[in-house]
């Protein structure tokens, strides 16, 4: 009973679609319409309001981190259970058809919770790509693969867990995959 609680209230925490939220409340515009038609922070910028863009980032980032804290903090043995629920929740939301968004923020969320050091690893990987690159898409998978890396030289025993989200972060970015092989890929301003 434990295990279907913690998978339905933090799938549903994750399916809350604040990207397309903010848009209709904010700039009265259908996310879907514009740029790649994601719900994601990364598509949300592209609108053109970075303030909007930026609290899409954060309220994705924050629906990941308020389950999974609590979990691991109260049901320590299902927070790997918490974390794959929410993310599937922002990638497959059910109020939209289960298309949501590339779960990137939301992954970052998750990492917050797990430990700091990925994080850091995460966003260190993230900004170097970014910087060389100016590629969301490709930071974001960089930065993916760079937490399953650490744990393997580092013996980490979670390492199953984060090449799981990486198959199905690599999955969220197929169509960008396709782009980035035709350099058709769009850069992305972050500022």
């Amino acid at each position: 009973m434990d295990y279907l609680i913690v998978i339905i209230i933090s799938y549903l925490l994750g399916s809350i679609p604040f990207g397309l939220i903010l848009t209709k409340i904010f700039l009265k515009k259908d996310i879907r319409d514009i740029g790649s038609g994601n719900i994601g922070a990364t598509n949300v910028l592209r609108s053109g309001n970075r303030l909007i863009g930026y609290s899409t980032l954060l309220l994705d980032i924050i629906k990941a981190i308020l389950p999974v804290l609590y979990i691991k903090f109260n049901h320590h043995d299902l927070v790997y259970i918490s974390a794959l629920s929410v993310f599937l929740g922002h990638v497959f939301p059910v109020w939209l058809k289960f298309k949501g968004g590339k779960g990137v923020a939301t992954f970052v969320g998750i990492l917050f919770c797990l430990n700091i050091i990925y994080v850091l690893i995460f966003v260190i990987t993230w900004i170097l790509i970014f910087l060389i690159s100016k590629y969301s898409s490709l930071s974001s998978l960089s930065a993916t693969l760079s937490i399953p890396i650490y744990l393997f030289f580092t013996n980490g025993n979670q390492v199953i867990f984060f090449v799981i989200m990486f198959v199905l972060i690599f999955y969220t970015h197929r169509e960008n995959i396709k782009r980035l092989k035709n350099k058709e890929e769009i850069k992305t301003k972050i500022y």
